[in-house]
């Protein structure tokens, strides 16, 4: 078990951040789209008065702003850096192809505490690059998945158990839901990054990084040639034996199961815990602590953490360096060829 989990209570933490007092920061969020709305949402629910959107054109944020009398700079990141003073934090929520781009473009204006939208980028060499360079500024990619609730009862609750005997998850697709029209090409070809390693990275942040991954792919999609179908197994690095199955042509939902000697536990949806005791069949729902029901899961809490001083909570959120890891175990799963 991760050694911030001895040191510090998480789910304690996310229950009472709407009490924490970060009226005294000032953020800047890089980006227009739909997360920097949600990140907008967060910082409210925070008391963050001193916010700064840079944004290229604005169209969709600009309401938003107005209602709520937030400053918005127009013109991209390049020209809007040159407006803000040093920050407390930068959350960089641009498209994913120009993430890396913009994170080049605001460590040169000397930040220390950026927040990078999750994957950071389709490839894992960009982002162990940029962590080597910037190993003393506090860079964190967001995978609000980390934050959720009920992964942190669902750590407390199989430390108290004992331990993870085995662990099984799924990242089937909804491909009617994709839009294809929002991004570049390379974002749709390599999905399982864009996309599914948000429930992968959360499996594995319960069990441990892969030691041993036997991936086999299956099939194709039109837009998706390595494969839609993915199944695997494998031991983690805490010696914990994993199975996963997703086919992105078939139905079903994210879905992640733990089993320990005296419970199986259930993140389905991964908001949602529930908890079936051994020799039993019925699924129990388990409570949880949390803030601010009417804002994204996940993003108030890595807020919080992105905003205060306290170090404990500085592996909660992966570095570029676990990012990176992640992209590549990513490769393995989906047999991406990638060159760059």
């Amino acid at each position: 078990m991760p050694n911030y989990l001895i040191k510090m209570d998480i789910n304690n933490w996310f229950s009472k951040i709407d009490s924490l007092n970060f009226s005294n920061r000032s953020v800047v969020i890089i980006g227009g789209g739909f997360m920097a709305i949600e990140y907008l949402r967060a910082l409210q629910k925070l008391k963050i008065r001193n916010i700064t959107v840079i944004a290229n054109k604005g169209h969709q944020i600009q309401g938003y702003c107005d209602a709520y009398k937030i400053k918005l700079l127009k013109g991209g990141y390049m020209k809007g850096l040159q407006q803000v003073p040093k920050s407390n934090l930068v959350i960089i929520a641009c498209p994913l192809t120009l993430t890396m781009k913009a994170l080049d473009e605001v460590l040169k204006y000397e930040h220390q505490n950026i927040l990078v939208e999750k994957p950071g980028s389709l490839y894992h060499t960009e982002l162990s690059s940029a962590g080597r360079k910037n190993a003393k500024k506090r860079i964190r990619v967001a995978y609000n998945r980390s934050t959720y609730p009920s992964l942190h009862k669902l750590k407390k609750l199989v430390k108290k158990d004992g331990k993870i005997t085995s662990c099984r998850f799924t990242f089937t697709e909804w491909l009617d839901r994709i839009d294809f029209k929002k991004d570049p090409k390379e974002v749709y070809d390599y999905w399982g990054i864009s996309n599914s390693l948000h429930v992968i990275s959360m499996a594995f942040d319960l069990i441990g990084m892969p030691e041993k991954l036997n991936a086999i792919q299956h099939g194709q999609l039109k837009w998706h040639k390595s494969g839609k179908i993915f199944v695997g197994s494998g031991i983690s690095e805490q010696n914990i034996p994993f199975s996963y199955h997703a086919d992105w042509g078939s139905g079903g939902r994210w879905a992640i199961e733990i089993m320990t000697k005296n419970y199986s536990y259930r993140l389905v949806p991964l908001e949602q815990l529930e908890m079936c005791p051994t020799g039993k069949t019925t699924w129990q729902s388990i409570k949880l602590d949390t803030c601010f029901d009417d804002v994204k899961q996940g993003v108030a809490e890595e807020l919080s953490i992105m905003l205060s001083n306290d170090k404990k909570l500085d592996t909660v959120l992966p570095s570029l360096e676990k990012a990176s890891k992640l992209n590549k175990i990513a490769m393995k799963i989906f047999g991406y060829k990638i060159n760059k």
